[in-house]
């Protein structure tokens, strides 16, 4: 009895630092892992450039102009990125994505962030080996149509032919919402959303829906405003932002407080014009904020002067989102919930200390 007890204790002793080895390697890989995948900060410095995913052309979010210049909210955030990171806000590269591409060229690294109007949701930020790094554009699933259709709203398009893209939380939104009210639909999914566009816009379907934002950026960049309008009804809510790979948690944070750099900006008073002068301010905040009071760019990895770089070459958020989706552009969108906390809206910049 007694050989056969220390015999299996013996046993035991050996499976346990076995296991302990196993373990032990395991932990050394995912480390190595972890530290492979959190070096796009340092590649970046190394390439010189930001690489963004974008979308393919969406007015007032990413679209290239007739000199191939490209223009939006997101581009401004990929913008203010590379100031951030480079000091420069040109030194970013823009790479054209459709929704079924988007997350693989995060995944696989052709990018270094995300910023295509991607709904954040629960599987996307904890399934697909991303991560989101803040909301920079509260937004809701609604549905376009003609005005001679004579529709006013949603329950009135029972029996209707509606227009969808692949790959986006709409098809499913627009499904679980139809079939909870026992209402029939016809739905016409496109792999392509410029594809999708000429279909509705040639009469294919009686309704299309998308993002209430990029509904108005369609009809505003087709010169539609006159002969469409968007239902009132919003599904769902669909919170925009950017992605970047999941446990790379030196450019998440890099990402996440370029834009809440922007947001601070605008809370401050603080923009392109006059945030020279601002460099003199006595304000505690603001000299964190700009660099006059060091740590900040320690924190992040970058230079001190990180923040000032965004608002001096980018601009803070309201001029970004004015000149791109609000009354300054063709969109003519009202801020609503994308004002400051203190306007009433959900933008609300973390300390930035």
């Amino acid at each position: 009895m007694t050989v056969s007890f220390l015999g299996d204790q013996m046993l035991t002793l050996k499976r346990l630092f076995a296991t302990g080895i196993a373990a032990g390697l395991s932990l050394f890989v995912a480390s190595s892992a972890f530290a492979q995948a959190a070096s796009t900060l340092e590649t970046v410095k190394k390439r010189g450039h930001v690489i963004c995913g974008v979308n393919v052309g969406l007015g007032g979010f990413s679209l290239p102009d007739s000199q191939g210049k490209w223009a939006g909210l997101d581009i401004d955030m990929c913008n203010a990125v590379a100031a951030a990171v480079l000091g420069d806000a040109t030194k970013a590269k823009y790479v054209p994505l459709s929704a079924q591409q988007r997350f693989l060229a995060l995944q696989s690294g052709e990018i270094d962030v995300l910023l295509r109007n991607s709904t954040i949701t629960l599987q996307r930020d904890a399934g697909l080996g991303i991560q989101y790094s803040g909301i920079n554009f509260y937004d809701g699933q609604a549905f376009l149509v003609s005005k001679k259709l004579g529709v006013k709203g949603l329950a009135e398009l029972a029996g209707a032919t509606i227009c969808v893209a692949q790959g986006t939380t709409h098809e499913f939104n627009m499904a679980s919402w139809f079939r909870a009210r026992k209402l029939q639909i016809k739905t016409v999914v496109f792999e392509s959303q410029d594809v999708m566009y000429e279909a509705f816009f040639g009469g294919r379907c009686d309704a299309m829906t998308q993002d209430s934002s990029a509904l108005a950026s369609a009809m505003a960049t087709r010169g539609k405003q006159a002969d469409y309008a968007i239902l009132p009804e919003l599904i769902s809510k669909e919170p925009l932002g950017p992605f970047v790979r999941r446990g790379d948690d030196v450019w998440n944070a890099v990402v996440r407080w370029s834009l809440f750099a922007m947001l601070e900006a605008e809370e401050r008073g603080i923009t392109k014009d006059n945030v020279e002068e601002q460099l003199k301010s006595t304000d505690a905040t603001v000299q964190r904020l700009l660099g006059v009071t060091p740590g900040n760019g320690k924190a992040l990895q970058l230079e001190e002067n990180w923040a000032y770089n965004i608002i001096k070459q980018v601009g803070n958020y309201s001029e970004s989102f004015e000149r791109n989706v609000g009354m300054g552009s063709p969109l003519k969108l009202a801020r609503g919930t994308n004002a400051l906390w203190t306007n009433g809206g959900l933008m609300y910049p973390i300390p930035l200390r």
